[in-house]
């Protein structure tokens, strides 16, 4: 691969990478009519790598100049590939070093909720989760643990963020998601399709996640609210149960990332 050396962070050909602390340019990016809504940036070999396994397509690479470890090999070698120092990087990335390379990718169009849903029997639904460690967290845990595909809300963060690719360590690229409407009305179509909606919960009137107890082919959607607030009260009331994961009496709750690992285990196991 022929490396161009960049020594301006305001070279035109990086553009896309520029920016990763401010707010304002990643809205850029996230906004459906953003002016770089059509690309997202992952960062690290493997992330890029699962990535690429996932489908999508890689427009240009990012790379410390001091870097000697070759490049994934998935990685087509007439691929532009920009090499900076320690300075330039740092004015893009906010910190001295990242790891090993940035990406940039094309977004792929956003599949719909039959598309997601078509063949799955455990999802994850996800509200008002905007902390992108958070998500990538969930994402992480519903790859490990058997889910099939997850479905947010209009408030979740987006999942292509970098530092939720980071996080999930690009697990969740292979995974068929969708955005739904606002809720409790965007739960339609997860009800027409037939599942049935379990609400995660720490309130001590809901049902213990270990009692469940579901047939091979039940459809089940389990849905996690944000960190503190949790799912909202409309949300919950349109769920068909509720249930919560018995805690020691010390905590009445754990990290929403903690909490969707336990779930989605449990809903493992409640099919055995």
């Amino acid at each position: 691969m022929v490396r161009i050396a960049v020594d301006d962070p305001d070279d035109p050909r990086i553009a896309v990478f520029q920016g990763l602390r401010d707010h304002v340019l990643r809205r850029r990016r996230e906004q459906p009519d953003g002016d770089m809504a059509g690309v997202f940036v992952a960062e690290g070999d493997v992330v890029v790598e699962r990535a690429l396994r996932a489908g999508y397509r890689l427009r240009c690479l990012l790379v410390d100049a001091k870097r000697t470890k070759p490049l994934p090999a998935v990685i087509d070698p007439e691929l532009p590939v920009y090499a900076a120092g320690p300075e330039v990087l740092q004015r893009i990335t906010g910190y001295h070093l990242h790891r090993g390379v940035l990406a940039c990718f094309a977004r792929r169009e956003l599949a719909t909720f039959a598309q997601a849903a078509a063949g799955a029997r455990t999802v994850a639904v996800i509200e008002g989760v905007n902390n992108p460690t958070n998500l990538g967290v969930i994402l992480r845990c519903a790859v490990a643990l058997g889910v099939d595909a997850y479905f947010l809300d209009p408030t979740c963060c987006d999942p292509l963020y970098r530092r939720c690719g980071r996080v999930s360590m690009g697990e969740a690229f292979a995974t068929p998601y969708a955005r739904l409407d606002p809720f409790p009305g965007g739960l339609a179509p997860l009800r027409d399709a037939g599942f049935e909606l379990v609400a995660l919960t720490p309130s001590a009137e809901a049902e213990p996640i270990d009692a469940l107890e579901l047939d091979q082919d039940h459809r089940v959607a389990l849905l996690l609210g944000a960190e503190g607030p949790g799912l909202t009260e409309a949300t919950m009331a349109a769920c068909d149960r509720r249930v919560r994961i018995p805690m020691s009496g010390v905590a009445d709750s754990i990290n929403v990332g903690s909490a969707a690992a336990v779930a989605f285990y449990a809903v493992g196991q409640a099919r055995r």
